[in-house]
Order: structure tokens, then C-alpha cells, then sequence
């Protein structure tokens, strides 16, 4: 069985200082567990944080300041991340969510991996996990399914670069972009592991 990730998104109490007290929460609570925790850059809110820990945390542990409030959402494994594998620091860690139906889920995952290797060859990019997410009970009425995308890019210009519709890596890409129904990115910072 392939293991059990939680993505754990929270509003925290503003300023800079919240963020490093989440650090110090986080490994105080799941030491073991956490594999990666995400400060805000583009497209989050600047008292928006994340972080990636394996196994279930015990939310109520984490309950109180500086944590506003915790969003979780309990993630498998696809073909990445295998093994111990842990996020590469430096650069930027784009968080790409897809919502692709159900029955198109094997399918997506297959198309991404086939473009993996001439993508990463490519550009000053990694491809950590690509994941999905235990269905809610409103995208299972809908025949939905949530997958995340964790991406490391040596910084924006290398994402932008990235983006060329002429690449080998793209054209691939853009097949899988028809399985998409919606899609969102948000930058952010490794930090704290």
C-alpha cells in the first residue's frame, strides 16, 4: 500500500513571526512526519501557509496561535514521490491543483509522467510528487477527482520558460490539459526542513 500523505493548508495570525512559530508547532507536534512546510509567494494570501506530512497529525494539537485555522486533505502517492523522497530546497515550489473526472484520473497520470523526463531535461525543474487527493463528497456526486502537482523550479523565469508550447515536454502536457476541467498554481518557499 503505497503511503498516506496529509496536505495541511492554514490562515495564520499576520505578520512574519507566524510563520516561524507554525515551523516550531509543526515539529514539535509531528517531528517525524513532516516532510515539507510552504511560505507564501504568489497566489496565496501573505498568512497562508502549508505543509506536507506523512501519516495522519493530530489537528487538535495544532489548534491556537498562530493558527487561525486548518484546512486538510489526505493525498496519495501516484508515481512520485517513492521512497523517503523529500522536496529539494531552494527555488520556488509551485502547488498545482487539477480537477480531472474520475475515469480520466489513470490517464493523466500516465501523460505526466511521460513527460517528465524531457521537461526536467529541459529546464531547471523537478517534479517532487504528483498525488491524489481522497475524494469530498461533493466531487464523488460529481465524478471528480483532485490531483496535486508539487513542482520545484529554480525560480519564476524558469517557470515562465517553462510554459513554451513548442517543447517537446508541452505538447504532451497540452493532451493532458484537455483531461482538466479546472486547474490553480500558487509559488511558495520550502522552508523550516
Amino acid at each position: 500500500m503505497a503511503a498516506a500523505f496529509d496536505y495541511l493548508t492554514f490562515s495564520l495570525e499576520r505578520g512574519r513571526a507566524a510563520h516561524e512559530r507554525l515551523g516550531e508547532r509543526l515539529v514539535e507536534t509531528a517531528p517525524q512526519a513532516l516532510i515539507a512546510q510552504f511560505a507564501p509567494q504568489l497566489g496565496w494570501a501573505a498568512n497562508e501557509a502549508a505543509a506536507l506530512v506523512t501519516g495522519e497529525i493530530a489537528e487538535a494539537a495544532l489548534q491556537g496561535p498562530p493558527i487561525a485555522a486548518i484546512q486538510k486533505r489526505r493525498l496519495s502517492p501516484t508515481v512520485r514521490p517513492t521512497g523517503a523522497a523529500r522536496p529539494r530546497p531552494g527555488g520556488i515550489h509551485v502547488h498545482r491543483w487539477f480537477v480531472v473526472k474520475s475515469g480520466d484520473v489513470d490517464e493523466f497520470v500516465s501523460l505526466s509522467q511521460q513527460a517528465w523526463p524531457s521537461f526536467e531535461a529541459q529546464f531547471a525543474a523537478s517534479i517532487f510528487g504528483l498525488f491524489r487527493a481522497q475524494e469530498t463528497d461533493a466531487e464523488r456526486a460529481a465524478g471528480e477527482t483532485s490531483l496535486l502537482l508539487l513542482t520545484r523550479y529554480h525560480d519564476h523565469g524558469v517557470w515562465e520558460a517553462s510554459r513554451d508550447p513548442t517543447t517537446d515536454a508541452m505538447q504532451i502536457f497540452q493532451r493532458r490539459q484537455s483531461l482538466t476541467l479546472r486547474t490553480r498554481a500558487c509559488s511558495s518557499l520550502l522552508v523550516g526542513v
